[in-house]
């Protein structure tokens, strides 16, 4: 099984192509689980209010390029509040 931190630089190096399921299993780590997934969007509850805004869509088994960009923001900024998670 890979592991989460071996996902998220997979998916820093080329967030073109990221498989939906992948962006969902970082998504759980560092947010929990979804707030709404039975609906074609499935969003993440933050620790703040407002942008980014943590939601994803499935593209036909991957993930939109630019949601996957607004992860990694919401991630990066988690890391600089929070501190890292493992």
């Amino acid at each position: 099984m890979v592991k989460i931190d071996d996902m998220l630089e997979k998916i820093r190096r080329n967030p073109k192509d990221v498989r939906y399921s992948d962006l969902c299993k970082i998504c759980d780590h560092y947010f929990g689980g979804p707030r709404q997934k039975k609906s074609s969007h499935r969003i993440c509850k933050t620790p703040w209010e407002g942008d980014p805004r943590v939601n994803i869509q499935n593209a036909k088994g991957k993930a939109k390029t630019y949601q996957v960009k607004l992860v990694l923001l919401a991630i990066e900024k988690l890391e600089v509040n929070h501190g890292k998670k493992k």
